[in-house]
């Protein structure tokens, strides 16, 4: 597969997964979790991410230790993105109604597609010839 083809399907792998994980696959415990180390609910959600990444780096063939390492980073990346977020909203205490819940919300986003800009970045650079 060309490398450019490999990248979008890569990219389509990841938004889908991101849209399952993070709005259709959070049970209450996973959203109430997110904002303290010693709850469990964000890190399976975490978990729940790196694990769905997995076809995105079957698809260009790396190999186990490359996808062992790219999914630690981006479950430690999704974890503390979460994480900050949740200490930001219990400090606001924004409504959907208000800009700031908004801003939140995006820059929450924004963090989790620079992950996989960065994740699409290493694979790239990774791919087997």
């Amino acid at each position: 597969m060309q490398t450019d083809t490999a990248l979008l399907a890569m990219l389509t792998v990841f938004q889908v997964k991101h849209f399952a994980a993070d709005y259709l696959m959070q049970p209450a415990c996973m959203l109430a979790g997110k904002g303290d180390f010693r709850r469990v609910g964000g890190y399976a959600h975490a978990a729940i991410h790196a694990a769905g990444s997995l076809p995105a780096y079957a698809i260009v063939g790396l190999g186990a230790g490359q996808t062992a390492l790219l999914m630690a980073g981006e479950f430690a990346a999704h974890y503390l993105i979460d994480f900050g977020k949740a200490g930001l909203s219990s400090r606001a205490h924004a409504s959907p109604a208000e800009q700031i819940y908004w801003s939140m919300h995006g820059a929450d986003q924004l963090l989790h597609q620079l992950t996989y800009a960065a994740l699409l970045a290493v694979s790239g650079m990774w791919m087997p010839a």
